[in-house]
């Protein structure tokens, strides 16, 4: 079920009307949560409900295990990760993994038809599984680490686990926040709703006026059979996409954030303005943040995170970045994009030059334009289709030929000028939060009034300019 549709919001309206009387009582909210999560992710296809089920009933009763049997902890959540993991590697990898296996196959000399085929079913990729079964798997390990104690009531951990607005593309709840949250019956105040309300309407207007309405030309650039040779229409259209995958995932984070917050529940903040990084390393602080801190705590840290001198840190992050890169998708592209980031953080790392730079007058600036840079470089091979297309167009980009008549012989004026706008709202809103005029100017009595204008003018904007309709691009991972 997608948010910007008549069917979630019948949906919406339908659960909120029955909220206040359904979360009165412990068991009774759960199950309505339960129920209402289920009928949301079922709305896509109601099979793919037994994945979620079985899925969390195995962390449901690893969790008890765990605390039942101590000893035998080790097992647990070894058939937790097997199993989640598992799932993942059968439902978003085997046709990735058959397919490379059989290229190996002939490339020394046997034939590629050795590798089975791959059951149709498993090349589906079920919505939102790289979330749940990551959510799933750090709620067992906080169990066997000893930072969360299991709840004995399944109800309650498939509401934490199936919760709808954050279930098919985070943010990534972990589950010593929500359990807890989960167990009161939380009274939302008139600042709760109007703030609920906000993200709300943000994370619409970034989805379907800005998000979709670059999304066109991203997709026909890409998807162009005779690629652009011009290096500034790559560099304008790498900026869009650039611009619509944050609008469209940030945006979706905060629909899912304001729902919560309708609901009495507090989700942190997943996205924090990360295209204002003047170091890579604070672009990952900003980017995805529910998703690079679970990398961080279950992954670069258990490896031994800096901790064992420079060197294993370099490989425990190029392991943690590729891992990254492969969990968002079963290509090689996508572990370029984690090998691209990997490297430019171990650049970054062995020379300090953004706190170098910074110290020089306009370096602060200069350091975000060349993280920005280095951002644009990697959501290339993100979004390329092929490995040979990715480095195609990074040839063209740094190829500095041609100038703005190429760039209006490939696009046109109104659609350049349509891509500019979009770009020049979101880049006014990003150097408004560079400068911290947000602190620097007190508006006073004036705050709410603007705010309120401002929230008429998206919610008008979102219905009247709304792009091309689209599924959320995170909901393929």
């Amino acid at each position: 079920m997608l948010f910007p549709s008549a069917a979630f919001l019948i949906f919406a309206a339908l659960f909120f009307a029955l909220w206040p009387i359904a979360k009165r009582r412990e068991n009774v909210r759960y199950a309505y949560l339960v129920g209402a999560s289920f009928l949301f992710y079922g709305w896509w296809d109601w099979r793919f409900l037994f994945l979620i089920l079985a899925s969390g009933v195995l962390d449901f009763l690893a969790g008890l295990g765990m605390r039942a049997h101590p000893r035998a902890r080790k097992a647990y959540l070894a058939l937790s990760l097997v199993g989640n993991v598992g799932s993942l590697a059968a439902f978003k990898y085997s046709g990735f993994l058959a397919a490379n296996l059989a290229a190996l196959l002939e490339a020394v000399g046997l034939p590629g038809s050795l590798v089975p085929p791959v059951p149709r079913f498993l090349l589906i990729l079920p919505v939102g599984i790289s979330f749940y079964t990551f959510q799933s798997m750090s709620y067992t390990i906080d169990i066997y680490r000893g930072r969360l104690e299991p709840t004995r009531n399944p109800l309650h951990f498939f509401a934490y686990l199936a919760l709808f607005p954050q279930l098919v593309a985070g943010p990534i709840v972990r589950a010593a926040d929500l359990l807890p949250q989960l167990r009161t019956n939380r009274r939302t105040s008139e600042a709760d709703r109007w703030l609920g309300l906000q993200r709300i309407v943000h994370g619409f207007f970034k989805k379907v006026v800005i998000a979709d309405g670059l999304a066109w030309y991203v997709a026909d650039a890409f998807g162009s059979l005779e690629p652009s040779a011009a290096p500034i229409y790559w560099w304008l259209i790498t900026a869009a996409f650039a611009v619509q995958i944050y609008c469209d995932f940030s945006g979706y984070s905060d629909i899912a954030r304001g729902l919560a917050k309708w609901m009495g529940y507090d989700f942190l903040e997943n996205f924090n303005h990360p295209y204002v990084s003047s170091s890579l390393r604070e672009f990952w602080t900003r980017w995805h943040i529910s998703l690079s801190t679970w990398f961080r705590d279950y992954v670069y840290l258990p490896l031994g995170g800096s901790r064992s001198g420079p060197m294993r840190s370099a490989v425990n992050l190029w392991i943690t970045m590729l891992v990254s890169g492969l969990w968002h998708g079963a290509a090689w592209t996508f572990v370029a994009w984690g090998a691209c980031h990997a490297f430019f953080l171990s650049v970054e790392r062995w020379t300090r030059w953004p706190e170098r730079l910074k110290k020089i007058p306009g370096g602060r600036l200069a350091a975000t334009g060349v993280v920005l840079v280095q951002v644009l470089v990697g959501w290339v091979f993100f979004r390329a289709e092929t490995m040979a297309q990715a480095t195609s167009i990074l040839r063209t980009m740094f190829s500095w030929a041609g100038g703005a008549g190429s760039l209006r012989a490939e696009l046109g004026g109104t659609n350049t000028l349509m891509i500019c706008g979009l770009l020049f709202v979101v880049a006014v809103r990003e150097a408004w939060v560079w400068a911290d005029l947000d602190r620097r100017l007190t508006l006073g009595p004036l705050r709410t009034p603007l705010q309120a204008a401002a929230l008429v003018l998206m919610i008008v904007a979102s219905v009247y300019l709304r792009g091309p309709g689209s599924a959320f691009i995170y909901f393929q991972f």
